[in-house]
């Protein structure tokens, strides 16, 4: 049996890596010298450095570089930044610019005086700068100063003191704003309305004329007809006749053809036969077509029997001025108290606190009347007031105040003067009616039913005043009484 090969003595461990030897930095040769400064560097090199920055300088070269270089940094920051403020940062791992001299490594950022390099921590009150320490002993000695922090809430406070107005004119201008896209929106439904009123009119008037039209033309065709039909019956009346004779005509002049006996025997049947009774036809009167009784002041006439469905109101009503409580009827005559408020805008001529309303047209002149259907209305009042009259704000109405009115409320009727002088009229009227005499400066109230008088203001106008309407009562409305139109020709 062949014994086994003799085992291999054990290599020997692999000598770890030996690490490189230091060099120096400057000649790139060997046996340096570990420095305090922590660099190396060889024995001629740091006998060249000593004799370079002198025995007594601590570190080396490269020490020195590094000092020299961040010396450079520093001027040159300082001439990119001269004037402004800088922010010092505390010193950082990577050897960044640290604190001025004092400051804490920890606090927040704070920022340095352009002028002394100062950490900034003053505010002068007077000149509303900031400040160093030397800036306050150079030029801010005698001014009133703070510290930045106190500065700041005051500054804080004062601006939000400025700021306050400012917030409510906003609020104001939003309002306004608002004014103007609700009543943009009102107008819109405004005009639709209105354009929706006016068709129904226009419709009525030309319905109107359509059936005046078609009248007109029914007339002439039944005067067609007849006078058509008296000439047909003349006509055939006529050929009659016509016949008649041509037969006669006819037999007789066959006759006169025949042999001398016969002739002779027929003649006198022929001659009876041939003596005419017929008269003249009459001479045509009225025969034809009176046009001018169809066409003749035809526009006239149609607009004479237009005044049955045309009413004329002296006065009719401005939807733009009445209260939101109240409701104005799509004619202009009816004024109706409503409990729940209406969404309108709050336009300059719209009265609030008076639930009233003013006519559409002011008087400035003359003399003019109108009456007013109260019926079983509880609440109301009637008159005139000033153009320039408050419609804001509430306060007792009277002659003074641009009011010129009288009502009936919790039963009793009284004219709103400063003392509410009572009336006592004979009976209650059904009707009211207002007449105002500008020139004279007479406004009078009275029934109309038997001119009874209720009340007389006596006033000099000189401004426009304009009807006035209110009703608060929740059964019945207040109705302007409409008129007939008159027309006088000459």
């Amino acid at each position: 049996m062949a014994s086994p090969p003799p085992e291999e003595p054990p290599q020997p461990a692999a000598e770890a890596e030996a690490e490189p030897a230091p060099v120096c930095p400057v000649c790139q040769g060997p046996e340096t010298l570990v420095l305090p400064c922590g660099h190396s560097l060889c024995q001629p090199c740091l006998l060249l450095c000593q004799a370079e920055l002198g025995q007594g300088q601590s570190g080396c070269t490269e020490c020195f570089g590094k000092e020299l270089l961040s010396n450079v940094l520093k001027v040159l920051q300082d001439t990119l930044f001269q004037g402004h403020l800088r922010r010092a940062r505390p010193l950082g791992a990577d050897g960044g610019w640290g604190e001025e001299e004092g400051g804490d490594a920890g606090d927040k950022p704070w920022e340095l005086c352009a002028e002394h390099g100062h950490r900034i921590g003053l505010y002068c009150t007077e000149d509303q700068e900031l400040l160093c320490d030397q800036c306050v002993r150079e030029e801010h000695d005698d001014h009133l100063t703070c510290s930045t922090e106190e500065a700041v809430e005051d500054c804080k406070r004062e601006l939000r003191s400025t700021l306050r107005p400012l917030q409510e004119k906003l609020e104001t201008l939003n309002a306004a704003k608002q004014t103007c896209d609700d009543t943009t929106d009102h107008i819109k439904k405004q005009s639709e309305h209105t354009e929706r009123l006016m068709k129904a009119e226009f419709e009525k008037l030309h319905q109107f004329l359509r059936d005046e039209e078609a009248a007109a033309i029914a007339a002439l065709k039944e005067e067609e007809e007849q006078k058509s039909r008296k000439m047909k019956e003349r006509l055939n009346r006529l050929t009659g006749e016509i016949a008649a004779l041509m037969g006669a005509i006819s037999t007789a002049e066959e006759a006169m053809e025949t042999d001398h006996l016969l002739f002779l025997k027929n003649y006198k049947k022929i001659s009876d036969r041939t003596q005419c009774t017929m008269p003249d036809p009459p001479e045509l009167s009225e025969s034809l077509i009176d046009v001018a009784s169809h066409v003749g002041c035809l526009k006239y006439r149609v607009w004479d029997k237009m005044q049955s469905i045309a009413q004329y109101n002296p006065v009719t009503l401005d939807p733009n001025t009445a209260d939101v409580c109240l409701s104005v009827s799509d004619d202009l005559l009816t004024v109706c108290y409503t409990e729940e408020d209406q969404h309108l805008p709050d336009n300059a001529e719209r009265f609030c606190f008076y639930e009233c309303v003013l006519g559409s047209e002011g008087i400035i002149s003359g003399c003019h009347w109108w009456d007013v259907e109260v019926g079983d209305c509880s609440e109301w009042a009637l008159g005139v007031v000033l153009d320039t009259v408050q419609r804001k704000e509430w306060f007792p109405p009277s002659p003074e105040r641009g009011f010129w009115t009288i009502c009936l409320f919790g039963g009793e009727y009284r004219a709103r003067t400063a003392s509410n002088t009572p009336l006592a009229p004979k009976k209650k009227p059904q009707r009211v009616r207002v007449q105002v005499d500008y020139e004279r400066g007479r406004v009078t109230f009275s029934d109309p039913s038997d001119n009874a008088l209720l009340y007389r203001f006596k006033q000099k106008f000189t401004e426009m005043v304009f009807p006035y309407f209110s009703n608060t009562c929740k059964r019945h409305p207040l109705r302007l009484s409409t008129g007939k139109v008159l027309v006088i020709t000459d």
